[in-house]
């Protein structure tokens, strides 16, 4: 078992617009059954973990369509509405302790988290992050919701061309490092 944050970035680092919009990926030309894409990973996940600005963008893009199957924790300190029939529970508690919960809720399998960067960063600042998937998108930003905020020390594992994105595999070495 593993805990991986896969996610897509813009070439500046950023992973959502200023609000919080990801409609600037779904315009870049990727495969998801290709290299590195989407479906295979996410084949190998139990459980898993994103923000509240994450959840209500993909609450809003599908139209208020929950697409997982697996049990997933949203870390938010207000309440949202939560999709009928889905395992969404709503946290406020500590990565770690949450953590602990999705491993037992994930059966053998990787946990994933989805969003936002910061959320990732609390994962690898506890040393619970094991590795870090980017697909970069031939875009720029210039604006928005940061990669990573935090300072990760990264061993590249594999790399692959996805039609237009450039993706790339990373071991989490050390969190926090010193400058």
């Amino acid at each position: 078992m593993a805990t991986h944050f896969f996610t897509a970035s813009s070439l500046d680092g950023f992973i959502a617009t200023d609000e919080h919009s990801l409609d600037w990926l779904l315009t870049q030309d990727v495969d998801p059954d290709g290299p590195m894409g989407y479906n295979a990973f996410e084949k190998n996940i139990g459980a898993l973990a994103m923000g509240s600005s994450t959840y209500e963008w993909v609450m809003k893009h599908e139209e208020g369509r929950w697409g997982y199957s697996q049990p997933t924790w949203v870390f938010t300190h207000r309440e949202i509405p939560l999709p009928e029939g889905a395992d969404v529970r709503l946290t406020q508690s500590d990565v770690r302790s949450v953590h602990a919960d999705m491993l037992a809720a994930a059966a053998d399998q990787d946990i994933w988290i989805v969003g936002g960067g910061d959320l990732a960063g609390q994962f690898a600042d506890a040393g619970l992050l094991d590795e870090v998937w980017i697909q970069y998108a031939p875009v720029t930003l210039g604006s928005g919701a940061p990669l990573l905020p935090r300072r990760l020390d990264l061993e590249l594992l594999e790399v692959a061309r996805n039609r237009n994105f450039l993706c790339g595999r990373y071991a989490v070495v050390s969190a926090g490092a010193a400058e």
